[in-house]
């Protein structure tokens, strides 16, 4: 029996392989390096890195001297030296000892005190090469080199005090003969002037020095003093336009002038405002907060232009609002506080809220994914965790009167709920001021509307002619998103906006696309039940004069009405509220601005249920269901109206005689003589006006015309 051998070249080759790896693997093991390799120290300590396989190395430090002949260093030894002023340590970096942080400190005093060995006889105090020499057994690996060069430091010359300096007032004297002298009893870096600097420090910065005034470099008599002038260099007018001046008005005092003093402006930061404390008021008005009895805000969860939810937002007096809050609970909240909270009522007198508690068990409006907990397995059912008495909704009722609250009435409605990983909570807030037993209709401007103010709709009852109130609103998504299960909130002056939900729809569904487009039309039509829009802030509910119809406008659409499987065309899944407005006038300076007309316009999509393409025929389950965005945005155009009079013929023929198109307005040549000028009082003017007059007609009298006049008559005369 014969077996066959491999051939002699493949076991060269997989034995050089081998050796090959080995090799590899041996210089991975033993590879170390500095990071960084090379330092220049300034001070008494410096830190390097060691990365690399450091688990059988060894350091040493060594003071190395660079050659006379070549410059260069000596090559890296494992030999230690004896280097009494250089400590050496180390610190193991990580878990698996692949790096080390070396630490070398200097183990002496940098005082300087002259000529004794123990400090430092001069300013430079250490100029020293040092090497870290990093060795496995005696083999050097790497090496890390320091370039020392610390000077000493500079103690006080005498005793330091800790009272204060003095400095003298700025307004009448300078800071001193040196200004940069701003350390007592020390000596300060490049202040060439500071009398605490010895001959040895001035040395270390000498031509560093500070320039100018602050560096003490103060020039006494400025050029056109009349005393820095001499005898010989003194031009001859010099006398006559030198400025007399005492020494002590020196023009560098504007220099360290402080002045009035100077609040400096708030600059932008992502830094949490502080909310300043609150400033007890006798009578409440409109838009002020509303304070509690130990001069607190008075505050209700509200959610800020950012949508977020502040937990603690005042509550301003006679301003609604209404807030919606989603949170994903990661545990159950704590127990319901104590709301019933004693409230300054802006009379002198003081109203306590009044607290009714709501049990709600139909939590479709405030738990998101019901369905998704109701079809959790046994396994997370049995996780779940029952949170009792959850605070779903505070509707707070605040009755006023005047300048002040009557009543504060509040609906806290609570539930339980299932904690569970899905569940996000939807809370709400609301805040309603009510005069007397009827909640007012608050009015969005007087008469024109302001900006932030809802915009109010309408529609006429044909039996009695009397105009109701009706919402123009946009999507507001919370909890999931659809639509179903949308809140909606008004449209407000003067902000354009975007909002949308999702509309689950069904194979079935696509198949139908007239039904589709007028329930998707209807649900949108939804949003803008009113026909008609007040044209003011205040409006007239008995009175159409200021009221204007809303308007829709049929876009045609090149896309064909019909679809195919799975999708359908024209579909108007967009709703687009056009507010075109105009100012009508002023009220105290304030542009009043009123909506001249409302445009709706719906924009058409098509609708495509997406379904997978590896079956031949894909869609073909009925009960496939894809969600599609329904959105709703507000725009307001602001229409410009000259309110100025037409032009005459005369004005647009002859141009010239136009003040607003020429500097030189002759109409109104004598308009100072008027009671209309107010650049100076009138008694003035006219008196002004009468010497040019009083001019004009000496002028002539004596002048060339009016000679040859006397002369002509004299001439007749004889």
């Amino acid at each position: 029996m014969s077996t066959k051998r491999p051939p002699a070249c493949l076991n060269v080759v997989s034995q050089t392989l081998f050796v090959f790896v080995l090799l590899l693997k041996e210089e991975a093991a033993c590879s170390v390096v500095f990071q960084p390799s090379f330092l220049v120290a300034s001070g008494a300590r410096a830190s390097a890195f060691l990365v690399g396989n450091v688990s059988d190395i060894s350091l040493t430090i060594s003071s190395v001297t660079p050659s006379n002949t070549t410059g260069r260093l000596p090559l890296p030894s494992c030999v230690p030296s004896s280097l009494a002023q250089w400590n050496l340590s180390q610190e193991i970096i990580g878990k698996f000892q692949t790096a080390l942080l070396v630490h070398v400190s200097l183990n002496r005093t940098l005082q300087l005190c002259g000529n004794k060995t123990e400090c430092c006889a001069q300013p430079l105090c250490v100029g020293e090469t040092v090497r870290v020499s990093a060795c496995l057994g005696n083999v050097p690996l790497s090496s890390l080199v320091i370039q020392a060069q610390i000077y000493a430091q500079l103690p006080p010359a005498g005793p330091v005090s800790e009272n204060k300096t003095v400095i003298p007032n700025q307004v009448f004297q300078p800071l001193g003969h040196c200004p940069c002298d701003l350390s007592p009893g020390e000596c300060d870096v490049r202040c060439c002037c500071d009398q605490d600097c010895t001959p040895e420090l001035l040395w270390l910065f000498a031509g560093h020095c500070l320039p100018g005034p602050f560096g003490g470099s103060i020039i006494l008599a400025p050029e056109y003093d009349c005393a820095s002038q001499s005898a010989e260099n003194a031009p001859d007018w010099f006398p006559f336009l030198c400025v007399t001046s005492p020494s002590e008005n020196n023009p560098f005092l504007g220099l360290f002038y402080h002045g009035q003093t100077v609040f400096p402006k708030p600059a932008p930061s992502f830094q949490a405002q502080q909310v300043a404390p609150p400033v007890p008021s006798t009578h409440y008005r409109q838009g002020e907060p509303i304070l509690t009895t130990d001069n607190q805000y008075f505050t209700i969860p509200q959610v800020s232009l950012l949508g977020q939810c502040l937990e603690s937002a005042p509550v301003a007096f006679l301003q609604d609002f209404e807030a919606v809050c989603v949170r994903t609970l990661q545990a159950c909240p704590a127990a319901p506080a104590d709301l019933r909270v004693a409230v300054r009522d802006g009379l002198g007198g003081v109203v306590t809220v009044n607290v009714v508690d709501e049990v709600t068990t139909d939590l479709s409006s405030f738990v998101s994914s019901p369905a998704k907990l109701e079809s959790a397995g046994p396994e997370l059912v049995a996780e779940r965790q029952l949170c009792v008495n959850v605070v779903l909704a505070l509707m707070y009722t605040l009755d006023w009167r005047g300048n002040g609250l009557t009543a504060i009435n509040l609906i806290r409605r609570t539930g339980n709920v299932t904690l569970n990983a899905a569940v996000s909570l939807t809370t709400r807030y609301s805040a309603v001021f009510v005069n007397g037993n009827v909640t007012a209709q608050p009015n969005s401007g007087n008469p024109g509307y302001q900006v932030g103010r809802p915009v109010i709709g309408g529609f006429s009852d044909s039996p009695t002619g009397a105009i109701e109130r009706a919402a123009i609103s946009l999507w507001q998504a919370v909890g999931d998103g659809l639509c179903s299960s949308a809140d909606v909130r008004p449209v407000l002056y003067g902000l354009n906006s975007t909002s949308g939900c999702l509309m689950p729809v069904s194979l079935l569904s696509l198949t139908q696309c007239s039904q589709l487009r007028e329930t998707v039309r209807s649900v949108l039509a939804g949003l803008v039940p009113a026909s008609l829009v007040s044209r003011t802030g205040t409006p007239d509910l008995s009175s159409l004069a200021t009221w204007t119809n809303i308007t829709t406008v049929v876009q045609n659409s090149s896309q064909p009405a019909g679809g195919f499987s799975g999708s359908c065309s024209r579909v108007p899944a967009h709703l687009h509220i056009h507010i075109r407005s105009v100012i009508m006038g002023m009220v105290g300076g304030v542009p009043q601005k009123m909506i001249q007309a409302v445009e709706l316009s719906f924009k058409e999509t098509t609708w495509s249920l997406e379904c997978d393409a590896i079956e031949g025929n894909p869609c073909v389950n009925p009960h496939l269901t894809q969600s599609f965005p329904v959105t709703s945005s507000v725009t307001f155009t602001d229409t410009l109206i000259s309110t100025q009079p037409p032009k005459s013929r005369f004005r647009i023929n002859f141009t010239e005689f136009d003040c607003e198109r020429n500097d030189v307005c002759w109409p109104e040549l004598a308009f100072p003589l008027t009671p209309y000028y107010t650049g100076e009082p009138y008694s003035q003017a006219l008196a002004k006006g009468l010497i040019l007059v009083f001019f004009f007609i000496a002028a002539s009298v004596l002048g060339t015309p009016w000679r040859q006049i006397r002369q002509a008559w004299s001439n007749t005369s004889l």
